[in-house]
């Protein structure tokens, strides 16, 4: 006599009272794959005297309320403002953090000239925010820089505050570290007679410590942080953080984003020390914004596509500024930045900044070996999301289970649903011919434990396509 095929949760089989008696049983309800939404994470800097009573994470919704927990033109602030316009339905958390203890702020210059031989204008650029004042016949360069902190005090969001002495706007960053040396300053003056010269944002030193931060939102769940720094350090403990979250103990897969403005060498040089798959690095060369807004609006955009299989190719960075044509990468510079490592962006019709290709950090096995199994971002995105699909469906599936002969072959069948599942998607392929790869069997030391071998053919990104065009006369 074959044994029973249904058990129960609730009923016990020692009943006698005559009755009928139902439970329900829930764990056969979900057929379909989980969700993918994207959660994005910023662990950034706030002003100490902003909304917030001491650092917590918050989500947050629109740029007016992360002006208010973080203070007006903090690096917590600017890269929410830059993240929301980039993709307005993110969902977003932000972790606000002071400035390191010894940090330093940067700081810069305006030395103004006058008198002034007639009215115009003067405008001067702060991270790629125009600062634009009256020029009135006869104002001197005192009167100028008096004018000129007066208006950069009336736009709040910028990210220093100013003072001026004899002529000079001396310009300091809000917050202290050295990402303040990235600030761009420009002038521009439309007045005979008055002249603004420029010395760079300077001195910023020791960026705070993003560990702190990040091990408090160890299990959080987010799944793409954007790093506000693009450093060594900052990113050096990003990657320790996301190998922490992602990997085979604790599940919960995440990527990095940062943003580089600087040179493909250096650009180059910082993804050959990272070497991650989960890091990817958005290369704006020439951008006058700063890589905290980079590294937001290319998170954000990242997190906008919830198929973790399609490729991010072309899609806008708006708010991103159109950089000079001297400063835009030749299709040679941005293959040389595809083979090392780093995420070009380009400009596209109607000057709108888009992805050329979304790639990682990773090009090099441990041993030094080039290696491409993890180049674009969405190899490590689909293999995430097929862990978590056949995670939850043996967690729905088996959640008392005993471990008989029978109890391999019922797994196998699920995961194999899984996997066709995924194929319908267009996630991953060749399910059928890869299925007797898909093994499940009892560990030969643990007897309460199942071991199981997954083949997942991931489906790639079509990034190049090649034509040859016969002539016939």
């Amino acid at each position: 006599m074959a044994s029973p095929n249904i058990s129960f949760d609730a009923i016990p089989s020692s009943i006698r009272k005559p009755g009928k008696y139902f439970e329900f049983n829930t764990r056969l309800a979900v057929r379909t794959l989980p969700g993918n939404l994207q959660k994005v994470l910023f662990v950034a800097q706030r002003q100490p005297a902003a909304g917030q009573a001491a650092p917590a994470p918050s989500d947050v919704f629109s740029d007016e309320q992360a002006a208010s927990l973080f203070g007006r033109g903090s690096i917590a602030h600017l890269m929410a403002r830059a993240a929301i316009k980039a993709n307005p339905y993110l969902q977003l958390t932000i972790m606000g953090i002071d400035d390191a203890v010894a940090g330093v702020a940067a700081a810069g210059t305006v030395t103004l000239t006058g008198p002034a031989a007639a009215a115009g204008a003067f405008s001067l650029s702060i991270a790629g925010t125009s600062v634009d004042i009256p020029v009135s016949t006869a104002d001197t360069a005192t009167a100028l820089a008096t004018k000129l902190v007066n208006q950069i005090a009336n736009q709040p969001d910028l990210p220093v505050t100013a003072t001026a002495a004899a002529g000079v706007v001396t310009l300091t960053a809000k917050n202290k570290g050295e990402h303040g040396n990235a600030i761009k300053l420009g002038a521009t003056s439309q007045a005979a007679g008055v002249t603004g010269t420029v010395t760079a944002m300077t001195g910023g030193l020791n960026d705070p410590d993003l560990a702190p931060a990040l091990a408090s939102l160890f299990a959080a769940g987010h799944n793409i942080i954007g790093c506000p720094f693009s450093t060594q350090t900052a990113l050096t403990t990003l990657r320790t953080h996301l190998d922490a979250v992602s990997g085979p103990m604790e599940q919960r897969g995440a990527r990095g984003v940062a943003g580089f403005p600087g040179t493909l060498a250096a650009g180059s040089t910082l993804a050959a020390a990272i070497n991650a798959g989960r890091i990817s690095i958005g290369w704006h060369r020439g951008s006058v914004r700063l890589p905290a807004e980079i590294s937001a609006a290319y998170a954000a955009v990242m997190a906008s596509e919830e198929d973790p299989a399609r490729p991010l190719n072309t899609l806008p960075l708006t708010g991103l500024d159109v950089t000079s044509l001297v400063d835009r990468p030749s299709r040679t510079e941005q293959e040389n930045a595809l083979y090392n490592g780093l995420t070009p962006f380009e400009i596209g019709p109607g000057d709108k900044v888009q992805i050329v290709r979304a790639i990682s950090t990773y090009t090099k096995d441990p041993q030094g070996v080039d290696d491409v199994s993890l180049l674009d971002v969405t190899t490590i995105a689909t293999l995430d999301y097929v862990r978590k699909a056949c995670r939850e469906r043996i967690a729905l599936r088996f959640p008392r289970e005993k471990l008989s002969e029978k109890t391999p072959e019922k797994v196998r069948s699920e995961l194999l649903d899984v996997l066709i599942k995924l194929e319908e998607l267009e996630i991953v392929e060749n399910v059928e011919a890869n299925k007797d790869g898909l093994i499940v069997e009892r560990d030969s030391q643990d007897n309460n434990r199942l071991n199981a071998k997954i083949p997942t053919d991931v489906v790639n990104g079509l990034h190049v396509f090649a034509g040859r065009i016969d002539l016939l006369l």
